[in-house]
């Protein structure tokens, strides 16, 4: 299995529970997952919430405690406590087929395998979209992934660019410090209900339909809509959440739009989101036409002996869990197959 972060130790947990000798590739120095690399600002009360992991309660913390500290917390001791085989540091480079094994490659280490387990997550590919003049832009650029805190932006005018629930949180601390002007490709839909488990299981039901299509998957996020916390009401007042239509292009230090109107801006904070980590599955030749790994459950329809967890629907806390017992049921279902082929 490679990648240890929610959907990783869940799917490690099942496995172990159903006697699946297997191993854990993880790319980090420490437990944590994509927590540990969050910014710093971003407290436990700012999150929708983080499930609990199988046979473990959820996390407990203050309001005020930091994410990239309390999350990892919680991960290290859930990896100790169920005695999980993490093996860390290894960056997995490539996953391919010989001979009806799968071969997987971290630079002169290999391991061979019948089933693979991928929970690679996002959070290594932030997605910067292109847009004519972007390279002449002068100022300083950060994309969510690298976000340095409100300190780096005060009296920088900056331009936010995303219309999710990142680039909502972000504006809520940088407005207080600098003028900002807010960007979207599409209005934004503000939900007015309260985020309840049901709305939850339905934002993951759609994504679920997309990536059982075969298409890329969307964020759980951007099926929920977007809503203001207590904290965000000072940018709100400041008119932070006035949002225009994307620009056409940026010059030196400014946005243009297609009628021709600029806004001068001294920094760009890019909150426009992440993609799948699958870069190292491209020898399995996974992906369709439609330009997403399509997923039967977590089970890759294009290659049986690869389950993706952390893709499309369980790529928030809401459904990784799910994901990791459906993965691991498939993954005993395969090697029992498998063995009835070799015997018979």
């Amino acid at each position: 299995m490679i990648g240890a972060g929610q959907a990783g130790l869940s799917t490690s947990y099942h496995l172990q529970r159903r006697g699946v000798d297997h191993v854990v590739l993880d790319a980090d120095e420490a437990p944590g997952g994509a927590w540990q690399h969050r910014w710093d600002s971003l407290r436990m009360r700012d999150v929708h919430g983080v499930a609990a992991l199988p046979d473990a309660v959820a996390p407990v913390a203050g309001d005020d405690e930091r994410a990239n500290t309390a999350v990892p917390a919680y991960f290290a001791a859930y990896e100790r406590d169920h005695d999980l085989p993490v093996v860390r540091p290894v960056a997995v480079g490539r996953v391919r087929d010989d001979d009806g094994l799968l071969v997987v490659e971290a630079g002169d280490r290999t391991w061979t395998t019948r089933t693979l387990v991928n929970a690679t997550g996002t959070w290594t590919r932030p997605f910067v979209p292109h847009y004519p003049g972007l390279e002449r832009f002068a100022g300083p650029q950060w994309h969510t992934a690298d976000y340095p805190g409100t300190e780096a932006f005060r009296g920088l005018r900056t331009l936010v660019v995303g219309g999710g629930a990142s680039a909502v949180q972000l504006l809520g601390e940088v407005a207080l410090v600098t003028d900002t002007v807010w960007v979207t490709r599409r209005p934004p839909v503000w939900r007015t209900d309260e985020f309840t488990p049901e709305v939850g299981r339905a934002a993951v039901a759609l994504v679920a339909d997309r990536v059982s299509r075969g298409l890329p998957p969307a964020s759980v996020v951007s099926v929920t809509g977007l809503a203001l916390r207590e904290q965000e009401r000072a940018a709100h007042a400041l008119g932070a959440y006035e949002r225009r239509p994307m620009f056409a292009s940026l010059e030196s230090g400014a946005a243009r739009w297609a009628d021709g109107t600029t806004e001068p801006v001294d920094a760009i904070l890019w909150a426009t989101g992440f993609r799948p980590a699958v870069g190292h599955l491209v020898p399995l030749h996974l992906r369709g036409r439609l330009g997403g790994i399509r997923l039967d459950g977590t089970t890759a329809v294009a290659d049986p002996r690869v389950q993706l967890v952390g893709y499309g629907p369980s790529a928030s806390t809401i459904g990784a869990n799910r994901a990791g017992r459906v993965a691991a049921r498939a993954v005993a279902s395969w090697l029992s197959r498998h063995r009835e082929a070799v015997t018979a």
